[in-house]
């Protein structure tokens, strides 16, 4: 089935009254996270624990599946052979995403190039914009539902009208938020590559409230929603293609933002306890020995090794190793050994990440 797409900005009437009702909510909750993540003193805590969450649960929308045990002992390491594949794809997005961040606060903007260079991270491939036709989207029956722009020059036309619509803030006056759920929509049927549009496509989300400084850093990630609601997100994706029906897809893709942004929040203040706790705790083990550096590194690697200790305070190897026995032996570390390597595990802080991921107890009833 081919439906035709149409150059942004659309024609439709998106803002109506259930819309713009739900567009107040879900950036309230972004703007107050945007303000709760600036209480974290070192923003790598953040970009590294979250980033690696947003990879996890963006791959496994794609069946691409990982532990988090393996996931926080590769760490950003994409390089190590005895990783799996699929720890190598949700570290490769996550390195990605990374990419694409800095690319954004750097350069404010986001390129067709930038996108390129997005996806060759992801799938390790230079293949660029489909050029051979017969790609098509197909249900889990194997049915064809969906059958992609097939052009090469109509995919690259589309997708010269879509960087524009992304950067080009005066030729549509609509809330970022709007134009966010119809960016990824477009991106979506236009379905420029060959493989990684999804995971492409849901980088795009985030990259785009960076851009629109909804949120200073990449902490808001739909994939949690968009796996809790896998049938429904397909579902609102093709009723838009077959009956034009825009408020219900910009309405789940709202309501997926306040959501996701009222779990962040609450998370992100746990987080910020829990390191209040760990910098008293530490401080009375190590006495004048305490280092920001220290603490930073325990939050930002919920894994930690001995060389990660001597890289970031810039002790020897039997001190940093002294700093970690000390506080496995106060209970404040849990310390592992796997194959040859020891690691030194911030128990509390992984099961906060873990009961975010399962969406356990994370949001106030």
């Amino acid at each position: 089935m081919q439906f035709p797409i149409p150059l942004l900005p659309l024609s439709v009437e998106i803002e109506t009254k259930e819309v713009l009702l739900q567009l107040n909510r879900a950036n309230k909750a972004l703007a107050e996270l945007k303000g709760i993540a600036q209480t974290i003193p070192n923003e790598i805590i953040l970009i590294n624990t979250l980033i690696l969450q947003e990879a996890k649960d963006s791959s496994a929308v794609e069946n691409i599946v990982t532990s988090h045990d393996e996931l926080y002992k590769a760490g950003m390491d994409v390089e190590n052979n005895s990783v799996s594949v699929a720890t190598k794809e949700v570290l490769d997005y996550a390195h990605a995403l990374q990419f694409g961040f800095e690319l954004i606060r750097k350069n404010r903007f986001l390129t067709l190039n930038n996108i390129i260079e997005i996806q060759q991270i992801l799938e390790k491939n230079i293949a660029g914009f489909r050029k051979v036709p017969g790609t098509t989207l197909k249900n889990q029956f194997g049915t064809i539902i969906y059958t992609t722009p097939q052009d090469k020059i109509e995919i690259e036309i589309l997708m010269k009208n879509l960087e524009r619509y992304i950067n080009d803030n005066s030729i549509c006056n609509l809330d970022p938020l709007l134009k966010m759920a119809i960016i990824h929509h477009q991106f979506k049927s236009i379905h420029p590559f060959y493989d990684g549009n999804g995971r492409t496509g849901r980088i795009i989300n985030i990259l785009y409230l960076v851009l629109n400084e909804l949120l200073d850093l990449p902490i808001l990630y739909l994939s949690r929603h968009i796996i809790s609601n896998k049938s429904q997100y397909y579902q609102l994706l093709q009723e838009v293609r077959v009956s034009n029906n825009w408020e219900k897809w910009i309405l789940f893709v709202l309501q997926g933002v306040e959501e996701i942004a009222l779990q962040t929040i609450v998370l992100v203040k746990k987080i910020v306890f829990l390191m209040q706790e760990f910098k008293v705790m530490i401080r009375n083990i190590l006495k004048k020995s305490y280092s920001h550096e220290l603490l930073n590194n325990l939050f930002s690697h919920p894994y930690t090794k001995v060389e990660h200790i001597i890289k970031v305070v810039g002790v020897s190897r039997i001190t940093a190793t002294a700093y970690l026995e000390k506080l496995v032996a106060a209970n404040i570390l849990v310390k592992i050994k796997s194959g040859r390597t020891n690691y030194y595990l911030n128990l509390p802080l992984i099961k906060l990440l873990l009961h975010a991921s399962e969406n356990k107890s994370i949001v106030p009833k």
